[in-house]
């Protein structure tokens, strides 16, 4: 009966999702979806399907099915790199770096960066995550009024990862103006193109993009100058993440990542280290704000654990609540919501046949929130990460194959040890009227922030 009663008010009352459309959207319609948010792009029978096909400007294919999407991630990979619009909006910024590059290029920067993320190296991160998260307590604690905790989020997650990446160098790397960068790149230059609906080959320059590369140059001069004093300064007594980059081989060849493949590969690290992170964490506090029986319990766990400490990354496997509480966030709000790729070869896909130069779309929204796949899907329950874990491919926030995100087991880390270390604090209560919309230009967002009421315990 309890079950029973839980499950109408869920019904009735489910966190903030996007709108998926019903109807075919043609050419306009899919323009200004993806410059609006590129989420309205997937209709809502993809929660339903486990492909659908169509053509807007080139023929496409979106895939939900997790065998299908198996053959696309581990099986075929080498026959599905990264679409055309993936690399237009992220090589301007990161240039051919380890989240972009394809086939051999990538294999060989990936066995070098691979030790930097080692367990080992990650747990001796901790100490940073855990004073970021004492830093983040205390400007909680001196606020008034509401707070934007995705403001908040982004702050504590650049100081972590300025300082595991850059040992919080001063004056060759200004945090404020790179974080500054990334934004006004990521509001400016990562929307859809007109001409990438069509389907136009890369060397058609896009405006907006053009345009955007002015903002990243400073940005770039400074990672450079950073490394270039690292080398002259040698490396540190607790080595940084430039310090383990400078250090990495490929174990193979030998071969140690240049200048500009050092910077491509930092910045790399420091966007998607610090933007995938904060998101989660913030759409964590507004599910909590959503669900205080679930801040309840997962601050219970929280205070029996710390005892009025901050967490440390030795805490991590005695939080296991307050990790099921992140996943699910993963899962309902993946910061990564929408892949894509471009078929390189004949293939068949759920039956449908796939042709060279077919844009295969990964909509990860879609997938998380499938109807055959999950129970109650649009519902925030933490306890369906308690236990048995979900069928491999169909809980995709880091990817999956030899491309699974690297750094997966340090954005975790992180995420437990500053959501732990706040809800044993404090209590986040929502806002009526004042809840976040979900939108996506180059991760999922929070439009308009998360605006809580934020309170000592």
């Amino acid at each position: 009966m309890a079950d029973t009663v839980k499950e109408r008010a869920e019904a009735t009352r489910l966190p903030v999702r996007v709108p998926l459309h019903r109807e075919p959207l043609g050419v306009l319609g899919t323009l200004l979806a993806g410059r609006r948010n590129v989420l309205e792009l997937i209709p809502e029978a993809a929660t339903r399907l486990p492909i659908l096909s169509g053509r807007t400007g080139r023929r496409w294919h979106m895939v939900v099915e997790p065998e299908a999407i198996r053959q696309i991630l581990r099986d075929r990979v080498q026959d599905y790199p990264k679409s055309l619009v993936t690399k237009l909006i992220l090589e301007p910024a990161i240039g051919d770096s380890l989240f972009v590059a394809e086939g051999a290029h990538w294999m060989w920067q990936r066995r070098a960066a691979a030790p930097v993320f080692s367990h080992r190296h990650v747990a001796a991160l901790g100490p940073v995550m855990t004073a970021a998260a004492e830093r983040a307590a205390g400007r909680l604690a001196a606020a008034s009024g509401p707070v934007d905790l995705f403001e908040a989020m982004v702050a504590a997650t650049f100081e972590v990862i300025s300082d595991v990446t850059l040992g919080g160098d001063g004056p060759a790397f200004d945090r404020a103006a790179v974080h500054q960068a990334i934004e006004e790149y990521i509001a400016g230059s990562a929307r859809i193109s007109l001409l990438d609906v069509l389907g136009l080959p890369r060397w058609v320059p896009r405006p907006g993009r053009i345009m955007g590369a002015t903002r990243i140059t400073q940005m770039k001069r400074m990672a450079d100058a950073a490394i270039q004093a690292r080398r002259a300064a040698g490396a540190r007594a607790v080595p940084d993440l430039l310090d383990l980059l400078m250090a990495g081989a490929d174990p193979e060849t030998g071969r140690q990542m240049s200048t500009a493949e050092l910077r491509d590969n930092l910045l790399t690290f420091i966007v998607a280290g610090h933007e995938t992170t904060a998101l989660t964490l913030a759409w964590a506090l507004y599910l909590c704000g959503f669900d205080p029986e679930a801040q309840a319990r997962a601050r219970a766990e929280a205070q029996a654990v710390l005892q009025g400490r901050a967490a440390t990354a030795a805490d991590v496997p005695a939080l296991p609540y307050t990790r099921a509480l992140i996943e699910e966030t993963l899962r309902l709000y993946p910061p990564a919501a929408f892949l894509s790729r471009t078929a390189q070869a004949p293939d068949r896909l759920c039956g449908h046949e796939v042709r060279p130069g077919d844009t295969v779309i990964l909509p990860i929204y879609a997938l998380h929130r499938h109807h055959a796949l999950w129970e109650a899907p649009d519902s925030f329950r933490p306890e369906r990460f308690l236990g048995a874990r979900p069928e491999r491919f169909t809980w995709l926030p880091f990817g999956d194959g030899p491309r699974i995100c690297i750094g997966a087991n340090f954005a975790v880390q992180e995420a437990v040890i500053i959501l732990a270390s706040l809800l044993a604090r404090f209590r986040f209560d929502s806002i009526p009227g004042r809840n976040p919309r979900p939108v996506m230009i180059l991760t999922l967002r929070p439009e308009g922030g998360v605006w809580l009421k934020v309170s000592p315990v």
